[in-house]
């Protein structure tokens, strides 16, 4: 059934939701494959959270920026655009013009000042955009005020990237965490947006103060929430029950700016064939996996979500179980694309987001990754002296992933006790927590007694008292 059929057929008891859904979850409905059609009830109505096919229509986008730029992000080269049109193109529109303004004082109302939004409607209506994308987070006020100016969808930074996750979810876990940070999006923005719900419920049953529609569909919006929530808490839960029985592994997490090769460092150092593409946010689910090194203990490899600038506090929120992977990794290994010229900035975005996430005290290996595009070789000498502990390595090309392993190593074994020690026949117990939680890397026996070479976790190795053993 076609999209605009489903919204006749059901339009005489849904108009409310069918007018949140197109105007407000999905920013670019007309472009998406998918959409997603919350299950909450309005006016007696239970819909059903499915999937509804839309026609692929290119939307026409104008990209705005305002503000200091040096003041904003502290870096005097930074294109402000230049990701957001990549983020635009991820969700399927098309730049087709582009505004940038320098302003010390936002506008309260319109964000760029009356002038300057009459001076974007002409540029809209000559260019035949068909949305506004603005590079930064707006207020609901601003949002309704320049839509009533412009007569055009507008966009902010976070309503994009959202989109761009609802369009990437995949799994049931990463729809949940979407939908939820979306609502929460959403919930403050119902009051400027839907105007046609001002009047209150009427009929039999209904008379009397009563509420308006919107507080019954804002209501029902925070059930869903609170719906949600519950779901995600669950979720939570079995994670945890999963992660005290791995506790003893070492555990390393893959952090990084969105499209830095995450992924491809996980197939490589595992083995594994998750789906690799060019694209921002491909991963949405975190994905672990069990690499063995030589002379290592079995090594926990988690891959997570991207990061970028201005990342929606929301959306951090609603992906706690699936960032708990970094906050509960023994080591970060914080990936780099060195072919990006502001690798720098992204460098500075990721420890940032570590800092909310609690994880900035995290041993961290910084790993650049595609050096096979630089062919400037003393860039890369200049910065081998300037980051010493780094490794440089290319994904692509499988070069230089020997010193990765070298160094994943020798973080390992910064944090096990490694000895050789003689037991006999009644030490059965010590041997078998040793065999337990240490790795063996040499068994020699002599006559009823054995000798072992192991390591074995150093918290472990003091509650055994190994350490006075060994001495």
């Amino acid at each position: 059934m076609g999209l605009e059929a489903w919204g006749l057929r059901f339009g005489a008891w849904s108009g409310s939701l069918w007018h949140f859904v197109t105007q407000s979850l999905c920013h670019f409905v007309s472009l998406h494959f998918t959409f997603y059609i919350l299950s909450v009830s309005i006016r007696g109505l239970r819909f059903v959270y499915m999937q509804e096919l839309c026609e692929k229509v290119t939307e026409r986008s104008i990209l705005v920026s305002a503000g200091d730029k040096e003041k904003q992000n502290g870096y005097d080269h930074f294109d402000p655009l230049e990701e957001l049109k990549l983020l635009a193109e991820t969700a399927g529109a098309e730049s087709v013009g582009t505004i940038i303004q320098r302003r010390t004082r936002i506008d309260s109302a319109t964000y760029i000042g009356k002038g300057k939004v009459l001076e974007l409607k002409e540029e809209a209506e000559r260019l035949q955009a068909t949305s506004v994308i603005f590079n930064d987070d707006l207020s609901p006020a601003q949002v309704s005020n320049l839509q009533k100016i412009l007569d055009i969808k507008v966009i902010d930074r976070s309503g994009l990237i959202l989109d761009i996750f609802a369009l990437r979810a995949r799994t049931r876990e990463a729809k949940t965490q979407v939908e939820l940070a979306q609502l929460k999006y959403l919930l403050p923005r119902l009051t400027r947006q839907w105007t046609h719900l001002s009047r209150q419920v009427g009929g039999i049953g209904t008379r009397g103060p009563g509420e308006t529609q919107l507080e019954v569909d804002r209501r029902r919006v925070r059930e869903r929430i609170a719906h949600l929530s519950r779901i995600l808490k669950t979720i939570s839960k079995r994670h945890d029950v999963s992660r005290k029985k791995r506790k003893d592994c070492f555990k390393i997490a893959l952090v990084g700016y969105t499209n830095a090769g995450k992924s491809s460092l996980l197939n490589i150092l595992s083995g594994s064939d998750e789906p690799v593409e060019n694209k921002l946010f491909k991963t949405l689910d975190s994905v672990t996996r069990m690499i063995r090194l030589k002379s290592c203990p079995g090594i926990l490899l988690s891959d997570t979500v991207g990061f970028i600038r201005n990342l929606p506090h929301d959306l951090i929120a609603s992906f706690k179980s699936t960032l708990d992977e970094v906050r509960e990794a023994d080591l970060l290994l914080h990936v780099v694309d060195i072919s990006n010229p502001e690798w720098e900035e992204q460098i500075e975005v990721v420890k940032n987001v570590l800092v909310e996430l609690g994880s900035a005290g995290t041993e961290t290996l910084i790993v650049f990754n595609k050096i096979d595009v630089l062919e400037n070789d003393s860039l890369i000498k200049a910065l081998r002296s300037r980051f010493s502990a780094a490794v440089f390595v290319s994904a692509y090309k499988v070069t230089e992933i020997d010193d990765l392993i070298d160094a994943i190593k020798a973080a390992v074994m910064r944090n096990r006790f490694v000895c050789t020690m003689e037991f006999s026949p009644n030490d059965g117990q010590m041997i078998s927590e040793i065999y337990r939680h240490g790795t063996i890397i040499e068994t020699r026996e002599s006559g009823d007694k054995v000798a072992l070479t192991f390591s074995i976790p150093v918290p472990i190795a003091k509650k055994l008292g190994l350490y006075k053993k060994s001495e």
